[in-house]
């Protein structure tokens, strides 16, 4: 069965909470050659030229690294399996601009999200 994105159940987005959206850029952009496509003030969408994440000012800035999202086709059996697996749901599903996610918990307490294209 071929999926609609392509990447059903692989990482596909990494994000990071910052402080200021300028300084990553400008930081990322020197250091490592990244390019960027701004969305509105709070976020902004990175290109290592592989993989894609995004800058956001819309949530605190955590310790413990950036937030790995997976895509899925499915967003409610995904969640389904999360949660029979031992997960937990950290953050309810909710709808962004292309696309609508969830939070969760893994057993060692790592919060990850899952997002589809709407």
């Amino acid at each position: 069965m071929s999926t609609a994105h392509g990447n059903d159940r692989r990482i596909d987005n990494i994000e990071f909470n910052v402080t200021d959206i300028a300084r990553s850029k400008a930081f990322y952009g020197e250091v490592f050659g990244w390019t960027f496509t701004d969305y509105g003030p709070a976020y902004t969408e990175f290109s290592d030229g592989r993989l894609t994440g995004g800058f956001t000012t819309g949530e605190a800035v955590q310790p413990g690294g950036p937030l790995v999202i997976l895509y899925s086709d499915d967003l409610v059996a995904t969640q389904q399996r999360l949660q029979a697996a031992g997960a937990a749901i950290c953050r309810a599903a909710f709808d962004f601009p292309g696309g609508r996610r969830f939070h969760f918990r893994d057993p060692d307490g790592y919060e990850l999200a899952v997002w589809t294209a709407v």
